[in-house]
Formats: structure tokens, sequence, C-alpha cells
């Protein structure tokens, strides 16, 4: 509410300096001066609501100031961790990275998106970060997928990772070793290597990553220095990726 305050009181002085004079009123003057705000508001209502945008439109550019600096901080961690899959061009000129879980919803509705913007888009190198956090059959299921890039690599990380997007059941070690052996995986060694140090500690490293740049959930995507939190349309990530693009050259 203080925000909003200040916020009509910038719109009503138009001026930084009455605001900060407001504080040093006494008491009567304050009465006052909130009684000619009240009158104000009632017969110019729709002040309220173009208090409210600028306020939020200053606290939406904080955050996105605030998140390019982190993607620019964590630039390499991102997309150069060293055990990550890295798909569509390795040297492509613009690097994106997707957070996901592959027991969530939205990153299960954007798998064939992103797949078609990265197969259209001969610049993106593709980066990503397993983050199982809806549970312990994420953490199997990311496990098995790691355990999988391991041992068999990228190729076989991708028929993996599409399957375990698109299959509609529960993640056991019945099931996963069922899906890697369709994706051509060596699935007796994934069964060995899946709680492995190694695989663990990958997916301690990305959660730790993704605790130092505030994401929450998933998919979270990184595009250059654009962070998307959480799943929009194509055409919107078409259009953040022309930004980049154009900021890149």
């Amino acid at each position: 509410m203080r925000k909003i305050i200040t916020a009509l009181i910038f719109v009503l002085s138009g001026s930084l300096a009455m605001a900060q004079n407001y504080s040093d009123m006494t008491p009567e003057e304050r009465a006052s001066f909130g009684d000619a705000v009240r009158e104000y508001l009632l017969e110019n209502p729709e002040v309220i609501m173009e208090a409210v945008a600028i306020l939020q439109n200053r606290e939406r550019a904080a955050a996105v100031g605030a998140d390019r600096e982190l993607a620019e901080r964590y630039a390499e961690q991102l997309g150069n961790d060293g055990y990550s899959y890295v798909g569509g061009n390795p040297d492509g000129a613009i690097t994106m990275v997707e957070f996901l879980d592959y027991r969530c919803g939205y990153c299960r509705r954007a798998h064939d998106e992103i797949a078609a913007l990265v197969a259209a888009n001969s610049d993106v190198r593709f980066v990503v970060k397993e983050l199982p956090v809806l549970g312990d059959e994420s953490v199997l299921a990311s496990r098995a997928a790691l355990a999988v890039l391991v041992n068999d690599g990228p190729d076989v990380y991708h028929r993996m990772n599409d399957l375990l997007m698109r299959f509609d059941g529960p993640f056991n070690d019945a099931t996963l070793f069922d899906i890697a052996t369709e994706a051509g995986a060596d699935a007796p060694r994934m069964s060995e290597l899946m709680g492995q140090p190694l695989i663990t500690e990958m997916i301690s490293n990305n959660r730790t990553l993704a605790a130092t740049l505030q994401v929450t959930g998933t998919p979270t995507f990184v595009i250059g220095t654009e962070m998307v939190r959480g799943y929009v349309a194509p055409e919107i990530m078409n259009s953040i990726l022309e930004e980049v693009r154009q900021a890149v050259n």
C-alpha cells in the first residue's frame, strides 16, 4: 500500500521533491494533504490504475535488468558446464538454455515447440539443464536421462529426452528401463549409473545454479541474456530470439 501511495503522489505531484517533503509534514499538514488526495481520487479514480501501472512497469523493468545481470554473470555455468546436453548447432552464436522437469506439464507442452524453434534457427545452440523439482519420480527420470547421456552420448540422450517427455505413466525402475531400451541406450548400464555420485553431483550443480538464478519452477529458459520464466507461446519465444539475435549481431 505504501508503494501505491508513493506512486500516486508521483502522479499527482509530478515531482520526487513533493514525495520527499511529505515525510517532513506536520500531522495537520499530512491530514490536509491526505484529504486533498482522497478528494482528487474520488473525482479521478482512473489515476489509481495509472499509478499502479507506473509502479508495475518500474518493477518489471527492474526484474528484467536483474535477470540480465544474472544471465551475464553465470553465462559460463549456463552454457558450458561440461556435462549438460548440447543440441542444435553446437557452434551457434546464440545459446538457449532450458531448465526442465519430465513431470512438468508446461515442459511437455513446450517440448515440440522448442524442438521446432531449434530446428528452424541454425544459429541456436540448445542446452538442457535437468532440474527435477516435482518429486521422486522427477528425480528418478532425470537420473536415468543423465546416465544415458554419460554412457550413450548426446544422440541417444536426445531420443531418451523425447520419450520421457511423451511418456504417459509413472516413472519407476521398470518403465525407465523400457524407455531407455526404446531409445537405443544400454539400459542395464543406465540402471547401474543412475545412483552414482557423478549423477547426483550433476543434479546438485543444476539445483545450485537454479537457486542462484532464482529459478523456482520449470520450464525456465535463458536465451542469450534474456530470461523467460515459465511457458510462453511460440510466437513470443521467436520474438525474444529475434531480439537476442539483433543484439548479438
